[in-house]
């Protein structure tokens, strides 16, 4: 595709999203990821936008073009952490973005706000979980959450994903941003006989796996499906798995592709989620595609389950989540929720809609 003269260019910086563009890799990513990669992959249909990747070293080539968005690798893992911030900063400098964009709380954040800010360029924030934005992260993390919160108030914009990220994050700090909810791409889901109940997430101790597995143990007569990689550091990940194993039940899987998932949503009855933070899960919008219910363990942001009745919000008891799990079940109730979700997803999280609200906030942000 021809670009325009005066095309905008945003760098998203996301250094584990490389696999989603490359599924021959088979390696960790999560939802912030997913994201990025369906707002990248929609503006480079438009030429008047030139989406550019930063990523990690994978082994691939200095740069790669995948799905018209050029990707630059960056840091190894593996290395030092300093020899890893200074590769970042140059494959930033090589992007040449007028725009750079984060999602998810990490030492990248300041960082490339500080490059921004050295380069006369925009930095723009998507904020990834309810923690960054009601204190929870800065509690977690003193040091490293002071400069995150710094790093926002200096962005050009900052962007939430529901009403009560964006009242907290102005309560708590006094920031203001603006509303862009998570999008997908609504083609249809491939037909399949409704008959497990999911769960799909990585292992980090904030999404709750065990407690899925408890589920499953308590519902002996139910098929339980995990798609559970490994999180980044997680020493507990062989007992998981192991524990998995010993439920004749559950179906354990390390690892999907992303264009092998919705095969596991078309088949869910139900969708469960036993986080104790999230911002809006990108699985409660894959799930709505596929018609299937979602039962939450905690997470229900701007009461998103109860107030469109797409499923079943507890109050963050194991004992509260196992009994919505029994009201979904009895009599098929998951069926109406599920059609609900349907038409909620269809109405509200279409990214061929979503993508024109990043267009204008790029094109206010540059002047073009």
């Amino acid at each position: 595709m021809n670009r325009q003269q005066n095309t905008i260019r945003i760098c998203f910086v996301s250094p584990k999203a490389y696999p989603i563009f490359n599924p021959q890799v088979e390696a960790v990513f999560g939802g912030a990821e997913v994201d990025l990669y369906l707002i990248a992959t929609e503006l480079a249909k438009d030429q008047r936008f030139e989406p550019v990747f930063v990523t990690a070293d994978y082994g691939q080539d200095n740069i790669e073009t995948r799905q018209s968005v050029r990707l630059i690798k960056s840091l190894d893992f593996a290395q030092n952490p300093l020899i890893g911030a200074r590769k970042i900063w140059n494959a930033l400098k090589q992007a040449d973005a007028a725009i750079y964009l984060l999602k998810t709380a990490s030492p990248g954040v300041p960082l490339v706000q500080h490059f921004c800010r050295t380069y006369r360029r925009r930095f723009v924030y998507k904020t990834a979980s309810q923690a960054e934005c009601d204190g929870g992260y800065t509690r977690e993390h003193p040091v490293l959450g002071r400069l995150f919160i710094r790093s926002l108030r200096q962005a050009a914009q900052v962007i939430v994903q529901s009403r009560q990220d964006h009242d907290n994050l102005r309560r708590h700090f006094g920031i203001d941003s603006v509303i862009i909810p998570n999008g997908h791409r609504l083609s249809d889901v491939p037909a399949a006989e409704k008959k497990t109940i999911l769960w799909v997430g990585r292992s980090a101790a904030v999404k709750g796996p065990q407690r899925f597995l408890d589920l499953a143990a308590a519902f002996p007569q139910e098929s339980f499906v995990m798609v559970c990689p490994r999180a980044t550091g997680d020493v507990a990940y062989d007992q998981l798995r192991q524990r998995a194993g010993q439920l004749p039940n559950l179906t354990f899987y390390d690892h999907v592709g992303f264009s092998e998932i919705e095969h596991f949503f078309a088949e869910a009855k139900v969708l469960v989620n036993t986080s104790d933070s999230e911002g809006f899960p990108n699985t409660f919008i894959q799930a709505g595609k596929a018609a299937a219910a979602i039962l939450s363990f905690k997470v229900n942001p701007d009461d998103v389950l109860t107030r469109h009745a797409i499923g079943l919000a507890g109050d963050g008891t194991p004992d509260t989540l196992a009994l919505n799990l029994r009201r979904l079940l009895t009599d098929d109730r998951w069926k109406e929720p599920a059609q609900n979700g349907l038409a909620y997803v269809r109405r509200r999280h279409a990214i061929e809609t979503l993508i024109e609200s990043y267009k204008q906030l790029f094109v206010r942000l540059t002047g073009e």
